[in-house]
């Protein structure tokens, strides 16, 4: 339940974000998503955090990050670090849950409700903080993906959970084609002329 008077700031665990809506078959409009919750109170911030490999000479979540700069988006970002596991897989670790945690214990004084899209149960004791606070906190994950993507204790801690899957409409869009695919579709219809 959201009050139009009250004053609201979005914390976005991207990975996280992410891998729930691709759970549930589509993508985010992010243009959308801010929109959605300036609907829904007076949104004072909306923090993204993501982690980003600083070593590729082009990474594809770049784009996504410049342009939620340039659209009323804090951005929150750190070097990912690359390791090999000890089966000689590569691996990429960019944990971001404690600038989040930072961030959003900061920000908790100037706001009443404070939004997180996550489902990490990591942030139990986040939530449980902000609510001795006096801030009301929603959770946006999803429980319709197999498995879960949200953490239950996470889910009973907030004082209001919002299924990822009931916002698709709101503010999704359908996952994009990977490119090389589109191209090949191209090629073949060409070659059918």
């Amino acid at each position: 339940m959201f009050y139009r008077d009250e004053r609201l700031a979005l914390f976005i665990d991207g990975s996280n974000l992410y891998a729930a809506a691709k759970s549930l078959g589509f993508d985010i409009d992010y243009k959308l998503l801010r929109q959605e919750f300036m609907r829904r109170g007076k949104l004072l911030r909306a923090f993204y955090y993501t982690a980003l490999l600083e070593n590729d000479e082009y990474s594809p979540i770049r784009p996504l990050v410049d342009w939620l700069h340039y659209n009323g988006f804090s951005m929150v970002t750190k070097p990912a670090k690359e390791y090999t596991d000890s089966q000689g897989r590569r691996k990429v670790k960019g944990n971001m849950d404690i600038e989040l945690t930072v961030d959003a214990l900061e920000t908790a004084q100037h706001v009443d409700h404070i939004v997180l899209f996550s489902g990490d149960g990591d942030f139990k004791p986040l939530v449980d903080a902000l609510q001795r606070k006096g801030v009301r906190v929603s959770v946006v994950s999803t429980i319709r993906s197999q498995p879960p993507m949200i953490a239950d204790e996470l889910r009973r801690q907030a004082d209001n959970f919002i299924e990822l899957d009931d916002l698709k409409e709101v503010i999704g869009r359908p996952p994009r084609e990977p490119r090389i695919e589109r191209e090949d579709v191209r090629q073949s219809a060409d070659s059918e002329d």
